[in-house]
Protein backbone atom coordinates (compact mmCIF):
# COMPACT_ATOMS: atom_id res chain seq x y z
CA UNK A 1 0.00 0.00 0.00
CA UNK A 2 2.91 2.52 1.01
CA UNK A 3 4.18 2.02 -2.57
CA UNK A 4 0.40 2.92 -3.94
CA UNK A 5 0.74 6.55 -1.57
CA UNK A 6 4.20 7.10 -2.83
CA UNK A 7 3.10 6.91 -6.73
CA UNK A 8 0.49 9.26 -5.92
CA UNK A 9 2.19 11.52 -4.08
CA UNK A 10 4.87 12.01 -6.41
CA UNK A 11 1.72 12.24 -9.34
CA UNK A 12 0.23 15.39 -7.25
CA UNK A 13 3.85 16.94 -6.39
CA UNK A 14 5.44 17.39 -10.02
CA UNK A 15 2.69 19.92 -11.16
CA UNK A 16 2.87 21.84 -7.38
CA UNK A 17 -0.72 20.53 -6.59
CA UNK A 18 0.82 19.45 -3.30
CA UNK A 19 4.34 20.31 -1.37
CA UNK A 20 6.49 18.38 1.67
CA UNK A 21 5.73 19.94 5.35
CA UNK A 22 8.35 18.67 7.68
CA UNK A 23 6.15 18.92 10.62
CA UNK A 24 2.53 20.04 11.32
CA UNK A 25 0.16 19.78 13.76
CA UNK A 26 -2.29 19.40 11.14
CA UNK A 27 -1.46 16.53 9.20
CA UNK A 28 -4.45 14.35 8.22
CA UNK A 29 -4.27 10.46 8.07
CA UNK A 30 -4.11 8.80 4.86
CA UNK A 31 -5.86 5.73 4.04
CA UNK A 32 -5.93 3.49 1.04
CA UNK A 33 -9.10 1.73 -0.25
CA UNK A 34 -9.78 -0.36 -3.69
CA UNK A 35 -11.68 1.67 -6.30
CA UNK A 36 -14.91 -0.34 -7.33
CA UNK A 37 -14.70 -2.06 -10.31
CA UNK A 38 -17.09 -4.78 -11.28
CA UNK A 39 -18.35 -7.62 -9.36
CA UNK A 40 -17.39 -11.54 -10.18
CA UNK A 41 -19.09 -14.42 -9.06
CA UNK A 42 -16.25 -16.62 -8.13
CA UNK A 43 -16.29 -20.20 -6.11
CA UNK A 44 -14.70 -20.98 -2.65
CA UNK A 45 -13.28 -24.41 -1.32
CA UNK A 46 -17.35 -25.40 -0.50
CA UNK A 47 -18.17 -25.01 -4.42
CA UNK A 48 -20.59 -22.02 -3.14
CA UNK A 49 -20.82 -19.01 -5.30
CA UNK A 50 -19.31 -15.36 -3.70
CA UNK A 51 -19.41 -12.07 -5.34
CA UNK A 52 -16.17 -10.39 -5.09
CA UNK A 53 -15.68 -6.82 -6.28
CA UNK A 54 -12.92 -6.37 -9.08
CA UNK A 55 -10.17 -4.36 -7.96
CA UNK A 56 -9.39 -1.35 -11.06
CA UNK A 57 -7.13 0.29 -9.06
CA UNK A 58 -6.48 2.64 -5.40
CA UNK A 59 -7.77 5.80 -4.18
CA UNK A 60 -6.63 7.89 -1.44
CA UNK A 61 -8.28 9.15 0.86
CA UNK A 62 -7.74 11.93 3.76
CA UNK A 63 -9.70 12.53 6.96
CA UNK A 64 -10.06 15.66 7.76
CA UNK A 65 -12.32 15.05 11.03
CA UNK A 66 -9.53 16.62 13.32
CA UNK A 67 -8.47 19.71 11.07
CA UNK A 68 -12.81 20.22 10.53
CA UNK A 69 -13.07 20.52 14.22
CA UNK A 70 -10.27 22.84 14.64
CA UNK A 71 -11.79 25.45 11.29
CA UNK A 72 -14.04 27.88 12.83
CA UNK A 73 -17.75 27.59 11.49
CA UNK A 74 -18.89 30.27 8.50
CA UNK A 75 -21.18 32.26 10.64
CA UNK A 76 -22.96 33.68 7.38
CA UNK A 77 -23.53 30.51 5.35
CA UNK A 78 -24.77 30.51 1.56
CA UNK A 79 -28.68 30.12 1.42
CA UNK A 80 -29.96 27.71 -0.08
CA UNK A 81 -31.69 27.71 -4.00
CA UNK A 82 -35.08 27.17 -2.16
CA UNK A 83 -34.59 29.91 -0.04
CA UNK A 84 -33.54 32.88 -2.80
CA UNK A 85 -36.04 31.59 -5.03
CA UNK A 86 -38.77 32.09 -2.36
CA UNK A 87 -37.67 35.38 -2.05
CA UNK A 88 -37.27 36.41 -5.65
CA UNK A 89 -40.78 34.58 -6.37
CA UNK A 90 -42.64 38.52 -5.38
CA UNK A 91 -40.69 40.25 -7.57
CA UNK A 92 -41.79 41.21 -11.08
CA UNK A 93 -38.61 41.04 -12.71
CA UNK A 94 -34.92 41.15 -11.92
CA UNK A 95 -33.42 42.13 -15.04
CA UNK A 96 -34.21 45.93 -15.14
CA UNK A 97 -32.03 46.21 -11.54
CA UNK A 98 -29.67 44.08 -13.03
CA UNK A 99 -29.28 46.19 -16.36
CA UNK A 100 -28.87 49.08 -13.96
CA UNK A 101 -26.15 47.97 -11.96
CA UNK A 102 -24.31 46.86 -15.79
CA UNK A 103 -24.36 49.83 -16.23
CA UNK A 104 -23.64 51.78 -13.37
CA UNK A 105 -19.96 50.04 -13.76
Amino acid sequence: MSEVVKKEVEKLKAPGMIYHISDSPWVSPVHVVPKKGGITVMKNEKNELIPTRNVTGWRICIDYRRLNQATRKDHFPLPFIDQMLERLAGQASIEPSLRSSCEAS
